[in-house]
């Protein structure tokens, strides 16, 4: 298969992979393009890998989290898209977000370890070749992050509820 006949029959797999691991579309189609480019220049040995897309998508993985000084000079921003201007969508769109900013929060290979479990459908082997490590290293990855997004909404004060009935109550 010829370089340009996997980018385009594989490009939008990686891209909702790389939007997964970064958080942002913009970042995940520049990291897919830097992968894409180091990949051409050794596309005549990747090409003849029996899992060529497998090796790509550890390119990804690897790319993103040595991305350190890239990253250092990113301004995050708050921007939503709307689907349909017709429908409110605004609970959904907050709800997203939420998470989207815990998700961030968390260490790079944790996040990494919930992209690819959770948003590509790989297995915890799977994910320990992408990210070079072991499989009980990705279950101790998801562990944590999982237990961290569990945990931490409820501690910060932006979270709580207070009940109708303690409203009135001073202390």
């Amino acid at each position: 298969m010829t370089f340009e006949a996997f980018a385009r029959a594989r490009v939008p797999v990686l891209l909702r992979t790389a939007a997964a691991l970064c958080g942002d579309v913009g970042l995940a189609e520049d990291l897919v393009q830097d992968v894409l480019l180091k990949a051409h220049l050794r596309w005549e040995r990747i090409g003849r890998l029996d899992a060529p897309e497998s090796y790509l998508r550890r390119m990804l993985v690897n790319e993103f989290l040595s991305w350190r000084r890239k990253w250092a000079r990113i301004i995050p921003s708050d921007e939503l898209v709307v689907v349909d201007q017709h429908a409110d969508h605004a609970s959904a769109h907050a709800d997203r977000q939420l998470l989207r900013d815990e998700i961030n929060r968390l260490p790079k290979r944790q996040r990494t370890v919930l992209a690819l479990r959770y948003y590509a459908g790989l297995s915890d082997a799977e994910i320990a070749e992408a990210m070079g490590c072991r499989p009980s290293s990705v279950r101790a990855f998801a562990s944590r992050a999982l237990a961290t997004l569990r945990v931490e909404p409820a501690l910060r004060v932006e979270y709580l509820v207070v009940p109708a009935a303690e409203e009135g109550r001073s202390a």
